[in-house]
């Protein structure tokens, strides 16, 4: 029988890299590609989730913070105008007459309060202003009004600092909210100043909230690391039942546990009587809407979230460092802070960022055991949000918090990022 010919070098090369007509490159690129789409298949749900429970709202509350929709859609006509006009002495006729005939429609369509509003927020009285010109104006709409008719209609418009709030207004995106969230405004003059000391209180609010979140960082860490330590270092019997008493005011909501510190800070309550019994005070202390009581509650919500990352850290931390240490002649103390205090600095890092963020998001605690005097930055974004209904400022101070945070992140992630190059 005739034998096949013996195939040459090269085609035995080629054969082994070629199955169903595909060279092996190709089919391992496509492996790989199908393995990319597996895990972006994957991750997609939670890439779906952050952007529209974090970064949308955070684009929009950033959009809220500059925007300025009320003169540009309700006086349309009027914004065109005022842009012409240059800001200085009186408006011109030709921008009073426009005025007047938009502020007669926006009142027909209802919305002239809503310009009265945001124009109030800039200058105290353009609210009552705008809505008696304008209906001074419905009853009889002036033709080619001039000065004099809106004069005639409110004294006020006498003072150029009512059209030049208008004029400030004008623009569809405004730096006004970002402004006055640190205290700033812009004068008549185009220049940016501090508003009056009556009215200067953002800034303030600011480091208090600061001051206040930084007090209960530090002693919640000094509480909890020697909790962490026990937690780490005793049998499981007694860290299993020390655990459960960690997690346990998980089980009930923030509202509730905040409540329950209103009954026992009371001059009558549990504390103070406890305190008098043991003889440590002769007189009931004010622990109830004052700044003790708001350091009490905010420490013992954030307890437990710095106490499990350190937990966690130390778990880790093997014992046989520190009795090296000792073995080789290092009083025990001595070895506690040189070997396995530095060993648990990131989770001191990780509780400490953790337990800041969250005080300063904080608005309950203080809201209700709180004083005027202990209200911090978060109580004024919910109560502009929902009760005074100006978005633009509250979006503006969320976006200073917001700020803070990732600064204070930003250097966390640093000064952790350089340990661990050192350590390493």
């Amino acid at each position: 029988m005739d034998q096949a010919p013996a195939l040459t070098a090269s085609q035995s090369d080629v054969l082994p890299q070629e199955e169903n007509g595909l060279p092996l490159k190709v089919k391992l690129r496509r492996a790989e590609r199908m393995k990319k789409i597996r895990a972006m298949a994957l991750i997609a749900p939670l890439f779906i989730f952050t952007l529209l429970i974090f970064a949308i709202p955070i684009g929009i509350m950033l959009v809220r913070s500059i925007d300025n929709p009320e003169v540009v859609s309700y006086l349309p006509n009027t914004k065109v105008e005022l842009d012409k006009w240059s800001g200085e002495g009186m408006p011109p006729q030709t921008l009073t007459a426009i005025f007047a005939t938009d502020l007669v429609q926006a009142y027909h369509d209802k919305t002239a309060a809503t310009v009265g509003k945001r124009l109030n927020y800039d200058v105290s009285g353009m609210r009552s202003l705008i809505m008696r010109t304008a209906r001074k104006f419905k009853s009889h709409v002036p033709v080619d009004a001039t000065l004099d008719t809106f004069v005639k209609a409110d004294k006020r418009w006498k003072q150029e600092k009512y059209w030049n709030a208008l004029k400030r207004a004008s623009g569809s995106l405004t730096p006004f909210y970002l402004l006055s969230a640190v205290d700033k405004k812009i004068d008549d003059k185009g220049d940016i100043v501090n508003v009056s000391e009556g009215q200067a209180i953002y800034v303030n609010i600011f480091w208090r909230t600061i001051w206040i979140a930084g007090v209960v960082t530090v002693i919640s860490l000094l509480l909890g690391f020697p909790i962490a330590y026990l937690l780490a270092n005793t049998s499981s019997k007694v860290s299993n039942t020390l655990m459960f008493c960690v997690l346990l005011p998980f089980w009930t909501s923030l509202l509730v546990r905040t409540s329950a510190w209103v009954v026992l800070l009371q001059k009558n309550g549990i504390v103070n009587s406890s305190l008098m019994n043991l003889g440590l005070i002769d007189e009931p202390l004010t622990l109830l809407f004052a700044r003790p009581g708001v350091y009490i509650g905010f420490i013992h919500l954030l307890l437990p979230f710095v106490i499990l990352p350190l937990y966690s850290v130390m778990k880790s931390i093997s014992p046989g460092y520190m009795r090296a240490a000792e073995s080789l002649g290092a009083h025990p103390a001595v070895a506690f802070v040189r070997v396995y205090l530095p060993q648990t600095l990131p989770g001191i890092g990780a509780g400490g960022v953790l337990a800041f963020i969250l005080a300063i998001g904080y608005y309950i605690t203080p809201a209700l055991i709180g004083g005027p005097q202990d209200q911090m930055l978060s109580y004024f974004i919910a109560n502009h949000a929902n009760s005074t209904l100006n978005w633009g400022l509250a979006s503006a101070l969320g976006m200073i918090l917001l700020g803070s945070t990732l600064i204070l992140f930003t250097i966390y992630n640093r000064l952790t990022g350089a340990s661990g190059v050192k350590m390493g």
